[in-house]
């Protein structure tokens, strides 16, 4: 293979810190599917959720290789179509979505329902990252008001589902974003008016917001009705330093999202401490080389993007487990790449090619190294 073939492979470039964690969280995910699926499964297929978990991580492998060769203009574009369609998904789905528990955010497709709230969060924050730096260029359009009402349409449309967790998720991203892109006083106080009247209205409005968060901050008292929060953290004590052993949790028999929101619990049961801090670990590692990467970037709008993408990833994470460690409100999100769950694996997968794109070696994309002076 001559250098000219090998420069024009389209992942040649790409950061392989990023591409390995992420594959070997995926691959943490197939394992912990292989543990609790049976336990979640029909007795007619033991292993319905370990098979379905793996052709989702088929699946969104190539979604991730597809995605992390575009170009910058490319990841604008592709951003731009996914976050419409996402929108005019969310629409639908407050008129005719499928109810699951009492939430209304899924779109069935034969056999496969898909979450259009998972792929507008992606899409979401590049599009916000890109209207503004378009404003801070000199553009026409106030980009920063386009960007505030999107927000508000979004927000919006995941809290008539209702989604509480996924909107305190992209408040958080939009609230860093507007920071890290030059926050005004004008905009940091439409922010903070709309997240108090947004979470006033929640706590009025909807019973289960009300019911977790009072559970949350109410003492649990010997005869008061155990959480899943409880079982988790039981579980969680249970596997001690070394785990109980691959299959021999109880967690996974008694919580019904064991395999999707508490799949935390599970890894720590069954495989203990060292585990759990080293899942913790990969995505701070995550986090920090995207981070890291992101500061580097020489365009404004790769830079503020990928920033971003890295805070999902990083903000999703921290709010599942602290919610497994009962240190927050349970929110329904799940566990980046780990948790069970086709919308979930390849919108997740579509943020990290994004990300790879975004942070991708390509000439004058970073900036050059410092010289250093030599010395006498």
């Amino acid at each position: 293979m001559t250098q000219n073939s090998r420069r024009a492979w389209p992942w040649s470039g790409l950061d392989r810190s990023i591409f390995a964690t992420v594959l070997f969280l995926m691959v943490i995910g197939v394992v912990l599917a292989f543990a609790a699926s049976p336990a979640v499964s029909s007795a007619a297929d033991p292993w319905y959720y370990l098979k379905r978990q793996i052709v989702f991580a088929a699946a969104g492998l190539a979604v991730l290789l597809v995605t992390s060769a575009l170009s910058i203009t490319g990841v604008r574009r592709m951003s731009g179509l996914a976050l419409l369609a996402s929108l005019i998904l969310l629409a639908i789905v407050a008129v005719a979505g499928h109810d699951v528990n009492g939430a209304q955010r899924w779109v069935r497709l034969g056999g496969f329902s898909l979450q259009p709230s998972e792929i507008l969060k992606p899409a979401f924050v590049v599009m916000i990252a890109w209207l503004f730096v378009e404003e801070d260029r000199g553009a026409p359009a106030p980009g920063r008001l386009i960007a505030f009402g999107l927000y508000i349409l979004a927000a919006g449309l995941l809290l008539v589902q209702p989604d509480f967790g996924q909107t305190v998720l992209i408040t958080l991203v939009f609230g860093a974003l507007l920071w890290a892109g030059g926050l005004a006083w004008r905009y940091t106080a439409l922010l903070a008016g709309f997240v108090i009247a947004g979470a006033s209205g929640a706590y009025a409005l909807l019973p289960h917001v009300r019911a977790r968060i009072a559970d949350f901050l109410s003492p649990a008292g010997p005869d008061a009705a155990r959480t899943q929060t409880d079982i988790a953290m039981d579980a969680i004590a249970r596997g001690g330093f070394w785990g109980a052993g691959p299959g021999e949790g109880e967690v996974k028999h008694v919580l019904p999202e064991a395999h999707t929101d508490f799949i935390f619990s599970v890894a720590a049961e069954e495989f203990g401490l060292i585990a759990s801090l080293a899942i913790i670990g990969l995505y701070a590692l995550l986090f920090a080389r995207a981070w890291m990467l992101s500061l580097r970037l020489e365009d404004p709008f790769a830079q503020l993007a990928a920033s971003g993408l890295a805070l999902l990833f990083g903000l999703q994470a921290l709010v599942n487990i602290a919610v497994n460690l009962d240190i927050a409100p349970p929110t329904g999100m799940t566990l980046p790449f780990i948790s069970y769950g086709g919308s979930s694996m390849l919108a997740l997968c579509f943020s990290a090619g994004l990300l790879l794109a975004l942070t991708g070696k390509r000439p004058g994309a970073y900036a050059p190294p410092p010289r250093r002076q030599a010395v006498a």
